[in-house]
């Protein structure tokens, strides 16, 4: 039998392999933007220095105003050795007469240097500038287009697609490069004819993925003439030198927000937090945002701005208390009988599976186990899904039902038709289930009812399962695994309590240090599988297959050929007749 145990050293990712890189931490505040974000560097670089005759560039983007500041940093730098060319002019006002001309000075009223400008909301008079009559009396104020005149402007592209009207007159100004005055109300005309200015300017559009693809909609022609690039959310982690760039550009956004120094004990938690935060341990996280808040909340435990790991730590504990009233009410249910989850003993066609609950408007995700149930009977051959039946079900767990179906029916290697029916259910559950992380567990569960052989309900199950009975990788495994862990801690851990999750998922793992501390005690255990018949065993205590002595697979076989046996027996006599002719 394989061992597939895993050692408490795989629960979290490596941090002691990494330390050296800790002391060699830069200490100069150099950007490393070109090298982290490489795409997107050359991609404002391109925007700078290429005449396009389409100055516009989309990035991807989170919604949010650090990244704006981010770009206008990084477009700065690249543009400070550019020699400031003054554009623009000067609008001269004799009573009811407007003239223009072009700009002789910094100090006439419509001139600019160009610049790195933005705004992540904005308004018609802010953008465009507006056009004052009072007391029988005209000026001109300039807005920021007229400011970005020669340079760049960087606008979200959320709020450009929320006023089509001011996106309207962006895509003409981009276009004819000119600039003309329109009365804010179209039933009342300008009070005097105003003369257009040459306007010009680079302009960069950020936005998540779901406001770009809206853009594409919506402007075709010029999103597949424009720059695009994305802002790249996680950096992989192939060597140390890629790490090293990611302590860099974590020192930057220190700098940045005014925290540190940053204790060497600092980035093992950091980390932790880190590889849970992107769901795998060999990527971590670039957000800007992200990084400051972790910041912010160990700053707050600190006498002053400098940072260490004790902090940050008593801050994510702190932060997961306070989010946690939620899976706490949920634990209690079990804990109270409320819920039935069996944590001990063996039961035929009952097991243990791992679900993430995701509240809307509740800021953190927790695992719940789930007790799902199979009963089977003589029938012909059908599998009731019950949560489909009851509507209950959406479409991918559908899918995963009948994938482990394929695999079971495949296995049997029937020349008839399944002389059995079966049922299966998650057990009190009241609202749609989804996904097909579930598939495993279910497919324990109808083997354990088909062979008779009973589940231990002292290991919970995750993971999908494919047509030739491979385990594949599903998510949210730190909060199923927690989950379970808290239920089993709850009411005292005996040592054979664990769970089964899919070996493609340990790479995604960084448990809570309790978790980690109880299996490295041997009070709770993490199976890792790749196939089916490598979480049997664990389960049953018996194998699905081999060639001399019990098994799973010659159970079911045994128990259909008694049940078509009997089946024979009591036919009526002449259907018995006719059989034994037809035979003879």
């Amino acid at each position: 039998m394989t061992n597939n145990r895993l050692e408490w050293r795989a629960l979290q990712p490596d941090t002691e392999s990494v330390q050296p890189l800790f002391l060699q931490a830069p200490e100069d505040d150099a950007s490393c933007f070109d090298a982290v974000q490489s795409r997107l560097f050359n991609g404002l670089s391109l925007l700078l220095q290429t005449p396009a005759k389409l100055p516009l560039m989309l990035i991807k983007t989170a919604e949010n105003v650090e990244y704006q500041a981010l770009l206008q940093d990084v477009l700065s730098g690249l543009s400070e050795d550019d020699e400031a060319t003054l554009q623009g002019g000067h609008y001269q006002i004799d009573g009811m007469s407007v003239t223009w001309r072009a700009a002789e000075t910094e100090q006439d009223n419509f001139a600019s240097t160009g610049g790195i400008h933005r705004a992540d909301w904005i308004e018609a008079e802010q953008l465009l500038g507006c056009v004052r009559w009072y007391n029988n009396q005209l000026t001109l104020e300039p807005g920021l287009v007229h400011r970005a005149n020669g340079g760049t402007l960087i606008l979200s592209l959320r709020t450009l697609i929320a006023q089509p009207l001011l996106w309207l007159r962006i895509r003409q100004i981009l276009t004819t490069q000119r600039f003309d005055w329109h009365s804010p109300d179209e039933t009342r005309p300008l009070p005097v004819a105003i003369p257009s200015m040459p306007l010009q300017f680079r302009l960069v559009l950020t936005g998540d993925r779901d406001v770009l693809a809206d853009f594409q909609e919506m402007e075709p022609e010029m999103a597949a003439l424009c720059l695009y690039a994305e802002f790249e959310e996680n950096i992989q982690i192939v060597d140390g030198e890629e790490f090293s760039l990611w302590v860099k550009w974590v020192l930057n956004v220190a700098t940045t927000e005014g925290y540190g120094p940053i204790a060497e004990d600092f980035w093992p938690v950091l980390i932790r937090e880190a590889v849970r935060y992107t769901g795998d341990q060999d990527t971590l996280p670039l957000d800007p945002s992200w990084i400051a808040r972790q910041l912010l909340e160990a700053a707050m435990y600190s006498p002053d701005q400098s940072v260490n790991g004790e902090q940050l730590q008593t801050a994510l504990e702190t932060r997961s208390w306070r989010e946690g009233f939620l899976a706490e009410r949920v634990r209690d249910e079990i804990l109270l009988d409320q819920i039935l989850i069996e944590t001990e003993g063996t039961m035929v066609g009952q097991i243990n599976a791992l679900s993430v609950i995701e509240f809307p408007g509740h800021p953190r995700a927790f695992g719940e186990p789930s007790r799902i149930s199979c009963v089977v009977h003589v029938g012909d051959g059908e599998f009731t899904d019950v949560e489909r039946k009851a509507e209950l079900g959406g479409n991918i767990h559908a899918k995963g039902m009948m994938i482990m179906q394929a695999w079971l029916i495949s296995e049997l290697e029937l020349e008839q038709q399944l002389p059995f029916s079966a049922s299966i259910v998650f057990e009190q559950s009241y609202s749609e289930v989804d996904g097909d992380s579930a598939s495993l567990a279910e497919l324990c569960a109808l083997i354990s009812a088909l062979s008779g052989q009973p589940l231990t309900q002292q290991i919970a199950v995750t993971g999908s399962v494919d047509q030739f009975g491979r385990v594949q990788p599903v998510g949210g495994l730190n909060e199923k695994i927690e989950g379970f862990f808290h239920i089993c801690n709850q009411r005292t851990l005996n040592g054979t309590q664990g769970i089964i999750m899919p070996l493609a998922n340990v790479r995604h793992l960084s448990l809570q240090q309790e978790v980690v501390d109880a299996v490295r005690e041997g009070k709770f255990h993490i199976w890792a599988v790749s196939s089916v018949e490598e979480a049997l065993p664990i389960l049953t205590g018996a194998e699905w297959d081999k060639e001399e002595g019990p098994c799973l697979l010659r159970l079911i076989q045994e128990r259909i050929a008694q049940i078509n046996h009997q089946d024979g027996r009591h036919r009526p006599w002449p259907l018995r007749w006719l059989n034994w002719f037809n035979h003879s």
